[in-house]
């Protein structure tokens, strides 16, 4: 198999580099509610790492000194990290766009009742895992009567004006395969769970479509199977050259529970942090480094380029 930088080098004549910093993507924890088939990070209930507040306060600074438009809080379930709000509101007065990736089924948890209402009054834009339309799907990845528990929640989250124009409030809805397959149509797809969902009552913004990423549970789902090489294959056979514009690590820079940089989410399952060229902590974060840094690629970031990317 050609590696991922030998495919660059050979179209671009260069390696992967960065070219802003738009988005400081910050992953709060990998302790998460659900233990989700296809999660790239094996997140659960099991697991303890979490952000603590002094890391977050590194992380407010940088947003601050360095006018970071937008700030991507990310898990595990970003609202089991207790500070989480007290990380929302700072990034919010800092004047920053705030974005939660939530899996809608934490917020029936004891204790997060107030949470959507606090997101509605802070202007956060929500994206919210739902893998599929069907509850048979839904259940199968994540769990008995997970979808829902999902369906509860949109609900609630339409009633307090998400995802209706007129009020501002973005929620948009993240779609994975239910197993090692790429992702049909993006169109095709949002047109689908629009109407379906539009049954049930429920409205959303937009649809993103994620390819299941080669790492954490799903590896282990492949190997298991006997599926990985044919599934890295099949991504590798759907390179396209025009998802590396768009690539989220060539806009932003993401930030580990312990605060070790990185150039997105999926390479912190690997090890990989941001190139030993830059600072590698949020404490030393050096903003005209990382913005021109070389990208640290591996065998997964096929799955990034493939089809229509997953970006």
């Amino acid at each position: 198999m050609v590696s991922f930088d030998e495919k660059i080098l050979e179209i671009s004549g260069d390696v992967l580099r960065a070219k802003d910093i738009a988005i400081l993507q910050v992953n709060v924890g990998y302790a998460c509610n659900m233990s989700c088939k296809h999660c790239h990070l094996s997140a659960g209930p099991d697991r303890k790492e979490l952000m603590s507040r002094t890391t977050m306060d590194e992380a407010l600074r940088v947003v601050r000194q360095y006018g970071i438009k937008t700030v991507d809080i990310t898990g595990g379930a970003p609202e089991l990290n207790p500070c989480l709000k007290y990380l929302i509101r700072g990034a919010r007065a800092a004047g920053a766009h705030v974005i939660v990736r939530t899996n809608l089924t934490v917020l029936l948890e004891p204790s997060m009742e107030d949470l959507p209402e606090f997101y509605r009054d802070q202007s956060v834009e929500v994206a919210a895992s739902l893998p599929h339309f069907t509850g048979a799907s839904v259940d199968r990845v994540r769990g008995t009567a997970t979808f829902d528990k999902s369906l509860r929640v949109l609900r609630r989250l339409n009633g307090l004006g998400y995802g209706k124009e007129e009020t501002g409030l973005t929620l948009n809805l993240v779609y994975n395969p239910p197993g090692a397959l790429l992702p049909g149509s993006q169109k095709e797809l949002e047109d689908r769970y629009r109407k379906e969902l539009a049954g049930q009552g429920i409205v959303f913004d937009n649809l993103f479509v994620f390819a299941n990423m080669a790492l954490g549970r799903f590896r282990d789902f492949l190997l298991r199977t006997k599926g990985f090489d044919s599934y890295m294959a099949t991504v590798q056979k759907a390179f396209n050259p025009a998802t590396l514009d768009g690539l989220m690590c060539r806009h932003l820079v993401s930030v580990r529970w312990d605060g070790t940089l990185f150039d997105c989410d999926f390479n912190q399952v690997s090890e990989l942090p941001v190139e030993d060229a830059c600072p590698r902590h949020i404490s030393a974060f050096d903003p005209e480094r990382l913005a021109r840094r070389r990208i640290v690629t591996d065998e997964h970031c096929f799955v990034c380029t493939a089809g229509a990317g997953t970006s």
